[in-house]
């Protein structure tokens, strides 16, 4: 785990709090590398995720821990905790954010900051957006570098793995579930 960008690399960041960590994360992270051409993708984790105060969240470290596991086959990922919460600012200093569509429903989303002007000089800060369209949720920008997930993680979630589909996890994060007694399971 780190907790600084390398400016050495082409290096994209993908926020999120992964609770649990699923296949469509992993997938979308991999095809985001190819797409993007880049050289390294940060998990980027933020110690209180932003509209998930009241959460019912795995234990911080252990989730680190589980993410970490689920991404060892790729030594070109890793995990990065950060204070942020804003993607904006988690996404600084970065050449590509991928986001899933419930982070770009935040970015897009005025109650996250003082007012539409602060969202949107918020959003001319982004670096390349990459990351899939999925039904139901805010399409993004007509910028971004859209991924074209396969139709059998079109819908995965993490609220969908941790309530009935603990087939979504990624296999370290149902081992750790089923172990810990967490996600549902």
């Amino acid at each position: 785990m780190t907790e600084q960008v390398c400016q050495d690399q082409r290096a994209g960041v993908y926020p999120g709090s992964f609770d649990p960590p699923t296949i469509a994360h992993l997938a979308i992270a991999v095809m985001a590398r190819r797409a993007a051409a880049l050289d390294r993708v940060d998990l980027v984790v933020s110690r209180q995720a932003l509209a998930k105060e009241d959460a019912d969240n795995a234990p911080f470290d252990l989730r680190l821990q589980v993410i970490e596991a689920s991404i060892a086959h790729a030594p070109w990922m890793q995990v990065v905790v950060t204070e942020d919460q804003l993607i904006a600012d988690i996404a600084q200093g970065y050449d590509a954010v991928i986001l899933g569509s419930d982070k770009w429903a935040q970015v897009v989303d005025p109650a996250f900051y003082d007012d539409e002007a602060a969202r949107d000089a918020a959003l001319a800060r982004l670096p390349q957006v990459v990351g899939p369209n999925r039904p139901d949720t805010p399409p993004l920008p007509e910028s971004a570098m859209l991924l074209e997930l396969p139709a059998r993680l079109q819908l995965v979630s993490s609220t969908e793995a941790r309530t009935s589909r603990p087939d979504w996890m990624t296999p370290p994060a149902r081992k750790t579930a089923e172990a810990k007694n967490l996600w549902g399971l």
